[in-house]
């Protein structure tokens, strides 16, 4: 799909390397003017001939530098990424878990694959209603718009945080200054940030502490945004009721890391964006873009 969509231009392919880059030499940036794939930053910002990065991912923290947008920005290079590829299956895997918790599904999991009784009054007395519940959504980009499209039916709270209020949010948007405000309120912190300096450990000890009791945290941006310590702290000590890590730090995480064997702590490894059509679509995405970029039409997803 991508040989034949490329139609007149000449496509140069790489194969990923073991460290999981895409395995570019820096000679062979020299040669592009476009890239698809996910270069190495300081590379695609040094090449003087790149007019454009599609970055097949939603992430794009090795690009999230001052320097690196410098001097993209400077050169005219423009930045996209893959958020309409990852917006719905990630936002999807969020409200999964979400529905899945307040329904104690995986407490019915464990009696399945266990001594097999049938606690029907415990897990009955245990369920919720998501209805009223208030969910802090930590970034406001694709998926968590998408994830506020989801949410609404249930008729919960949302509010979210992001860097930047642009003012044509779905909903209520509070500044990250606010977060202290927000955090004993909210029933559900769903974390979608991304991982730069000024996210960095943002899901702190003191943050956690500052949690209503039985709030739920669920981490489907970056490992590097939570104390996974504090966490394990907050956990053992029954403040917070549940996490749900779909990312954590390290990755992968080590089998004998504590956060395996904590009661109400869900892990999944990394999934959250998968899907079976993942290639198909990031193909379609870029080749969109591509044609767009032709026409010197608005490109979709753009960083800078």
């Amino acid at each position: 799909m991508l040989i034949q969509g490329v139609g007149a231009h000449r496509l140069l392919m790489f194969e990923g390397a073991d460290d999981g880059s895409a395995g570019e030499s820096r000679e062979s940036l020299q040669l592009a003017e476009i890239v698809f794939g996910h270069p190495n930053a300081q590379t695609g910002s040094d090449s003087e001939k790149l007019l454009w990065i599609h970055l097949d991912s939603a992430g794009y923290t090795s690009f999230d530098h001052a320097n690196i947008k410098q001097s993209m920005t400077e050169r005219g290079t423009a930045l996209t990424n893959s958020s309409a590829v990852y917006d719905e299956p990630c936002a999807q895997h969020l409200l999964g878990m979400i529905l899945a918790l307040a329904r104690e599904l995986p407490a019915a999991l464990d009696v399945q694959r266990g001594n097999r009784s049938w606690p029907m009054q415990v897990l009955r007395s245990r369920a919720r209603l998501l209805n009223d519940q208030t969910v802090l959504i930590l970034g406001f980009g694709a998926i968590a718009r998408r994830l506020v499209e989801l949410l609404r039916p249930l008729e919960m709270n949302l509010i979210a945080v992001r860097r930047e209020i642009k003012g044509d949010e779905s909903v209520r948007v509070m500044k990250a200054s606010d977060i202290a405000e927000l955090l004993p309120r909210a029933d559900h912190i769903v974390n979608i940030l991304p991982a730069n300096e000024s996210t960095n450990n943002f899901l702190n000890a003191e943050r956690l502490a500052n949690l209503k009791q039985g709030a739920i945290v669920y981490n489907i941006g970056r490992g590097t945004t939570l104390d996974q310590d504090a966490l394990l702290t907050e956990l053992r000590g029954g403040r917070i009721a549940a996490a749900y890590l779909d990312v954590t730090e390290p990755e992968p995480l080590p089998p004998d890391h504590p956060l395996w064997q904590t009661p109400n702590c869900f892990i999944t490894p990394h999934i959250g964006g998968g899907h079976d059509t993942e290639k198909e679509r990031q193909v379609k995405h870029f080749l969109d873009n591509l044609r767009r970029f032709e026409k010197g039409e608005a490109l979709r997803n753009r960083i800078w």
